[in-house]
């Protein structure tokens, strides 16, 4: 099924916030009911003063959490470099290489923000709208929000509040190693998020579905130099 667009990316920055001041309103945080059988990675990467965008999905098999489909693909950015912005300058490369797909996953974490943005749309939120997919950000860095101290041992969490709302968690996925910044996208909420996460974390920090789309995205930058 072809993505049904959802607004055009040729928007000023002035537009681009006005537009994810009307998006927020259709994001949908709600417990996960569908059963899960695939579930995908995404990363995208980009030096600030460069217009190259690379792309990485891969889908794995959540059993087991074997690759079953991925797509690597370089592009260019159409959109300017603006902080809580960056969705606008990365999802048209991520929803092409989306299109390229054989094996459509159930579910989409992407690294970065869900909920946990300024304005409360980050990119798993607005890729989560274009695809009407359930979505996880998995961000290594805060980028909104603030959380108590962590218990050392690997599944413990805490809430991440901005100005007074939870927006996600600080989630420690191994024993004694830095926390990684789960909050909702869409179609999906905080309570179904975090075991999900925790269920596709392998022997690494990061997620393997993040982790491997980030490997597949690297892969992409060496060959281009």
């Amino acid at each position: 099924m072809a993505i049904q667009p959802l607004h055009s990316w040729d928007l000023t920055p002035r537009e681009a916030i006005a537009l994810q001041q009307e998006l927020r309103t259709r994001v949908r945080l709600e417990p996960l009911t569908r059963e899960v059988e695939t579930i995908a990675g995404a990363d995208i990467s980009f030096n600030k003063f460069s217009e190259t965008i690379y792309t990485g999905i891969v889908v794995l098999r959540l059993a087991d959490l074997q690759i079953i489909d991925s797509v690597g693909l370089r592009s260019t950015a159409k959109f300017p470099y603006v902080p809580g912005l960056l969705s606008f300058r990365e999802a048209p490369s991520l929803l092409e290489a989306w299109e390229q797909l054989q094996a459509k996953p159930d579910i989409l974490m992407l690294d970065g923000q869900g909920i946990a943005h300024p304005r409360r749309l980050g990119i798993a939120c607005h890729v989560g709208l274009w695809l009407d997919l359930p979505t996880i950000g998995c961000a290594k860095s805060i980028l909104v929000g603030r959380h108590a101290e962590l218990p050392p041992e690997a599944g413990s969490h805490v809430p991440l509040i901005d100005r007074g709302e939870q927006v996600g968690v600080a989630l420690r996925t191994k024993k004694n190693v830095a926390p990684i910044y789960v909050s909702p996208g869409h179609l999906i909420d905080l309570a179904s998020a975090i075991p999900l996460v925790l269920r596709v974390t392998a022997k690494h920090r990061q997620p393997e579905p993040t982790r491997q789309a980030h490997l597949l995205v690297n892969q992409l930058r060496v060959a281009d130099h």
